[in-house]
């Protein structure tokens, strides 16, 4: 909103006054974030029961005369934005405000907090107490209301169902630890682990939401159950499955319980070091294929919103260059684009029943910003940003790359740590040779981070400038140059002769993860050409059969002959 909309919508809720989905606060210097924390618990709860899409908490008019008084509350920008991630912190699920608006006033300023409606399905806790309003009063959300906000999906949320054939002795000895030992780590400014480890079973099944009124659901099944008890699913095949393509191929299914699987699939993917070579530098530094986070909160956001009446496997597929995953249903609410800036607060779950209980498990540490955690993730190992393709019907595939697409993004995201995700969305949009709007080129070419005429844009080479700078470049290349020429030589040396695959797999590992294919190719090639042209090798074979020999010891050859 502009100044103006905020100044029509203060307007209009100061007409209506205070009710169950509207605070004002003085506020005149600071106020308490736990308050605000149980004042959020509140409004968004009443916000769903209501029906309505948002609640406000505005601070900065006086509750008694219903005036502008202004308020000095975290009058710092950077200070105020933080109170989103103190929010998000503590609310189950972690959600946050919608935005944090200032309007300047004549009369003062004024903080208005736009607070989401909690998610169909998803009553809103803080600090673990769920809280309500009673007119202008702040009361606990009793019984009666978590579950009519509960039951608002048990119609068509698949994990909520109760397994009627199911009991304790369903459920998996070695998860049901790891659960405790995962829900006292994400309680853990509540419940110490004795606590929780002294809860009886029944207790610690309803404090994990994963059972109703004592009896054992579908969600317990898929991340607590024994892998026995996935007929219990049946026709749901209840599986994860790790597909390797490439030169070498290997599969293996895993089954329940999905709280400890997905390690074990996450255990099965090649996640070798890759070596980069950071700006004003000469020492590589090591960084890992992928990043374990990213890769555990893909596989556990395809958990939590497949469509399981599909009954379908979640597929994990690890080529030698990326990792998908594809998981049945549609994108639930929106586009994934929606979420990269973290800004956007979901408003249905497809599964709220097992979402909420993957949240307690500490399964998924946010939701709604899960997608923005993977980007910015990726964005600081200076890697491509992950690609979302909903081509496929009714299937959402996710792609995680594992290595550099274009050594000029990853060389400018080295140098460049101060770039907004925005920037860094757009320059990876270039590297993969995709559209970006008018206004990011205009931004992008700014900063000269891009060169070329649409539609062929390119990432511009860092331009080494310093004089550091170009002593590094130089001594880098000739390094690497005679490097390789060296092992060139004392190859042929050794054996004799050399073919061109020869020198391909004597080079192609030792040239790093940083080149592609094509860019090893033309490099070894290149190498071979200089010591051609340096007169160190010569060609006996044909162009494109070559056989490369010393050429001191062709001469000498000749003169034995």
């Amino acid at each position: 909103m502009d100044q103006s909309q905020l100044k029509k919508t203060l307007a209009e809720l100061i007409a209506a006054w205070e009710s169950e989905i509207v605070e004002f606060k003085e506020a005149s210097n600071d106020y308490s974030t736990h308050d605000i924390g149980k004042y959020f618990s509140g409004l968004a709860n009443e916000a769903n029961l209501r029906g309505k899409q948002c609640a406000w908490l505005i601070f900065g008019v006086s509750s008694s005369s219903r005036s502008i008084m202004g308020t000095n509350y975290r009058q710092d920008s950077e200070h105020l934005r933080s109170l989103k991630q103190q929010i998000s912190a503590d609310t189950e699920p972690s959600v946050t405000f919608r935005e944090i608006h200032e309007l300047r006033d004549e009369r003062g300023r004024l903080v208005m907090m736009e607070i989401p409606a909690a998610p169909v399905g998803l009553p809103i806790a803080w600090k673990g107490h769920y809280y309500a309003r009673a007119g202008e009063s702040l009361i606990s959300l009793g019984i009666d209301k978590q579950d009519q906000i509960r039951n608002q999906t048990l119609g068509t949320d698949w994990t909520a169902q109760v397994v009627e054939e199911a009991n304790l002795d369903d459920l998996d000895e070695e998860a049901l630890i790891k659960a405790r030992q995962a829900f006292a780590e994400k309680h853990v400014n509540r419940f110490t682990r004795e606590e929780v480890d002294g809860w009886d079973l029944v207790t610690f099944l309803e404090r994990a939401r994963v059972t109703r009124q004592g009896k054992i659901t579908r969600a317990a099944l898929l991340l607590l159950g024994r892998p026995g008890s996935a007929v219990l699913l049946s026709p749901h095949m209840a599986q994860l499955t790790w597909d390797l393509r490439g030169e070498e191929r290997a599969y293996e299914h895993f089954g329940l319980p999905f709280l400890t699987s997905t390690t074990e699939l996450y255990s099965r993917i090649r996640n070798i070091q890759i070596r980069m070579l950071p700006p004003n530098s000469l020492m590589p530094v090591e960084i890992a294929k992928y990043d374990r986070k990213v890769v555990l909160e893909a596989l556990n956001n395809c958990i939590a919103h497949q469509d399981y009446y599909r009954n379908a496997r979640i597929v994990v597929t690890e080529y030698i260059d990326r990792l998908e995953f594809v998981s049945d249903g549609t994108f639930f609410e929106g586009k994934p684009e929606d979420y990269i800036e973290g800004k956007k607060v979901p408003r249905n779950y497809r599964n709220p029943f097992l979402a909420e209980a993957m949240s307690l498990l500490n399964m998924i540490d946010t939701m709604g910003i899960g997608i923005h955690e993977m980007h910015t993730r990726q964005a600081r190992r200076y890697f491509p940003l992950p690609d979302y393709d909903l081509s496929e019907e009714d299937a959402v595939t996710l792609t995680i790359h594992g290595r550099v697409v274009d050594p000029a993004y990853s060389e400018w995201l080295m140098q460049r740590t101060d770039l907004p995700l925005i920037d860094i969305l757009a320059l990876d949009r270039v590297q993969k040779k995709l559209p970006i709007s008018k206004g990011a080129t205009a931004r992008l070419r700014r900063a000269r981070l891009i060169e070329g005429r649409k539609p062929n844009l390119h990432v511009s080479a860092p331009v080494a400038d310093a004089s550091s700078q170009r002593a590094r470049y130089i001594k880098t290349r000739s390094l690497d140059d005679r490097h390789y020429q060296g092992l060139i030589t004392d190859f042929l040396r050794k054996f004799g002769s050399a073919s061109r695959k020869e020198l391909d797999d004597l080079l192609w590992d030792k040239l790093g993860n940083i080149l592609g294919d094509n860019q090893k190719r033309n490099k070894i090639a290149n190498i071979i050409s200089k010591l051609r042209m340096n007169g160190q090798i010569v060609n006996l074979g044909s162009r494109t059969k070559p056989v490369w020999r010393l050429t001191s010891e062709e001469r000498e050859f000749k003169k034995a002959k």
